[in-house]
């Protein structure tokens, strides 16, 4: 017998989304993701990039249409996925460790099981020596790190990540963005990656979806094909320039459109 195609780890077919009485917040997405993707959402304020990976993540149902994880609804799969959110969301009681070990307390693991997971997880992000320091004293992109390793320590196959960033300094996002690649790397999982930043959507994808707004839709998708692995010297490259010009244009098109 022919062996069967895995279907993609997201579908989205015809998904919106209005909250109560409210206006539609997306409307119509339909598109596929495979193993190993990395798709940037950007858009302008509004355009529902939030909303949809709240959908992903099985936090809030569509409104219509469908939308599967490896041919499940989100609900059924929740422990294939991690979310990185916007605030590292750190409880300042806790040291780093017990931070990075906590998706795993609530789920019950053993401690030996723990602690070989927060050690990995700790040694991806280069965070080994911070192990017994409190939040309070660790700078921003050390505790983005720390969520991220939380993240990391429930091995997802779909990793949602909120605009991480967004509030670091350019040479600590840049420098995150390669070490986030890095990861990537040695764990193949598939991102969704809200952004705001076209140079930090280049630098990290295979794929771009461009969303306009009221209601948010897909504008337009464009391919990023820089080859990997992605150092510091790929935004010099000319390859890296034009597609940020190109991606900017994209992105102008929608404002011009809602004018």
């Amino acid at each position: 017998m022919p062996m069967s195609t895995p279907p993609p780890i997201v579908a989205a077919r015809a998904v919106s989304k209005r909250f109560g009485d409210g206006p539609l917040v997306l409307d119509s997405l339909s598109f596929t993701a495979e193993r190993g993707d990395f798709i940037s959402l950007i858009g302008p304020s509004g355009c529902g990039k939030s909303t949809f990976l709240r959908l992903l993540a099985g936090l809030t149902p569509p409104t219509s249409g469908t939308l599967e994880l490896s041919g499940q609804p989100p609900s059924r799969t929740a422990e294939e996925l991690a979310f990185v959110f916007q605030e590292p969301a750190l409880p300042p009681w806790l040291d780093v460790s017990k931070n990075i070990e906590l998706p795993l307390t609530l789920r019950h693991l053993p401690a030996a099981r723990r602690a070989e997971l927060r050690d990995r997880a700790l040694s991806l992000v280069r965070l080994t020596d911070k192990a017994a320091a409190y939040p309070r004293e660790l700078s921003g992109g050390q505790k983005m790190r720390v969520s991220l390793a939380r993240a990391l320590t429930l091995s997802p196959s779909l990793l949602l990540l909120d605009e991480p960033f967004g509030a670091l300094d350019e040479m600590t996002r840049q420098h995150l963005n390669e070490e986030l690649l890095a990861i990537r790397a040695r764990e193949t999982w598939t991102a969704f990656f809200v952004t705001h930043s076209v140079a930090e959507a280049v630098f990290l994808s295979n794929r771009i979806l461009i969303l306009a707004a009221n209601p948010g839709r897909i504008h337009a998708e464009l391919r990023i094909d820089l080859p990997f692995p992605r150092t510091a010297e790929t935004r010099q490259s000319p390859d890296y320039l034009r597609l940020v010009a190109e991606v900017t244009r994209a992105l102008r098109s929608v404002e011009t459109a809602a004018a």
